[in-house]
């Protein structure tokens, strides 16, 4: 029910990038000084963190590293995340990797699940199988399997 929940969330209202007015969509930051031109600014340096520079990949990567990468106070780049993108920042965190090791799950087939998990920066198998499976639904062997087994019958029909 969570999941169908999340999944409702995201498609109807837009539960990934959505942008809130950092100023006042928590009460526990409303003394915080955050302006809204400085949440924007802080925003695209962490999307560009995670999205150019991968910064994810690094398996030791915390809050602190993060807002020293961007060059910003750590209590707001904490605020920007969960204002913006709905979520602390080790969620936020775990699903750019678990989004990465999907694309290679597909794309390379010859990595075993285990190089896949160091490659997208975990340390254990069993936080990154419980956070795949938490945003998927699948394990990464299932997932990778489905995957190819819809690809095969998609392929199978245009062949037709």
């Amino acid at each position: 029910m969570k999941r169908l929940l999340k999944q409702f969330v995201v498609k109807y209202v837009g539960g990934h990038d959505r942008t809130l007015d950092p100023t006042n969509s928590h009460e526990k930051y409303r003394k915080s000084g955050l302006t809204e031109e400085e949440a924007v600014l802080i925003r695209r340096k962490i999307k560009d963190a995670f999205d150019q520079n991968k910064i994810y990949r690094n398996n030791t990567l915390c809050l602190d590293d993060l807002s020293n990468h961007i060059e910003e106070n750590r209590y707001k780049v904490s605020q920007v995340i969960n204002t913006f993108f709905s979520k602390n920042f080790y969620s936020f965190l775990n699903e750019y990797r678990i989004e990465e090791a999907k694309d290679l799950l597909v794309t390379d087939p010859s990595l075993s699940v285990k190089a896949i998990m160091y490659e997208v920066g975990f340390n254990s198998k069993n936080s990154f199988y419980s956070a795949f499976k938490k945003i998927t639904g699948y394990s990464p062997n299932d997932y990778r399997t489905a995957v190819n087994t819809n690809f095969d019958r998609q392929h199978e029909i245009q062949m037709a």
